[in-house]
C-alpha cells in the first residue's frame, strides 16, 4: 500500500477516535496495517497524517502485535 493511502487512513483513524482512545487506535494501525507499514517511514505517515510525530513508537508498538493478535470482524 502507498504511503499516501496509510496516511489517509491514518489521519482518519486518529482524528475520529473517541476521547482517551486515540493511543489505542494508533496502536491498532500498527496492528492491522503492519505488513504495509513495513518499507516506509513511520514519521513520514504521521507528518502527512496531521498526527504528532511523538506516536511514531506507538505505531511501532503495535507492529510487532500483529503477529500475536487475531483482528475480530
Amino acid at each position: 500500500m502507498a504511503a499516501a493511502q496509510l496516511a489517509k487512513i491514518f489521519h482518519e483513524r486518529y482524528h475520529s477516535a473517541k476521547d482517551g482512545h486515540r493511543v489505542t487506535s494508533i496502536h491498532f494501525f500498527g496492528i492491522e496495517f503492519a505488513d504495509d507499514l513495513r518499507g516506509h517511514t513511520i514519521k513520514d505517515i504521521c507528518v502527512a497524517a496531521d498526527v504528532p510525530v511523538s506516536y511514531v513508537t506507538e505505531v511501532y508498538k503495535g507492529m510487532p502485535l500483529s503477529e500475536l493478535v487475531k483482528i475480530k470482524t
